[in-house]
């Protein structure tokens, strides 16, 4: 499992390491800016309708991006991350099957249009 440990519950955002190795931790760094960083994990960690409640705290955090393509690049099943519930994860993975980086996704998709739904398979340019 490469370092990788899946919690339902994880007691604080910094201790899930989900990418093992030296460069895990500059590429971790984000997680001391994350808004969340001391929120109790059960706010965060929860089922069903109250994930959208959760989601609430980051829409303002400011490595709101770089926390969900870590879900997602992890396929992290529980909680939420980066703003998405675990649903909306599962479909973007579905929708997106392909995408081995996703912070390369996003930057992609932030070079496109801003009206630009998240959640639309991203087209190729030119």
């Amino acid at each position: 499992m490469s370092g990788e440990r899946r919690a339902a519950r994880p007691t604080n955002l910094a201790l899930v390491k989900t990418t093992p190795g030296a460069a895990a931790q500059d590429d971790r760094a984000w997680v001391s800016q994350a808004l969340c960083r001391g929120t109790d994990p059960d706010a965060l960690f929860v089922r069903g309708a109250k994930q959208r409640e959760a989601t609430v705290i980051c829409r303002r955090c400011p490595v709101m991006r770089e926390c969900g393509a870590e879900a997602l690049d992890n396929k992290v099943e529980f909680g939420v991350w980066g703003g998405m519930t675990e649903r909306q994860r599962r479909a973007l993975l579905k929708q997106n099957p392909g995408v081995a980086s996703w912070t390369e996704f996003f930057d992609k998709r932030n070079a496109g249009s801003v009206g630009q739904r998240l959640g639309a398979p991203l087209k190729a340019k030119g």
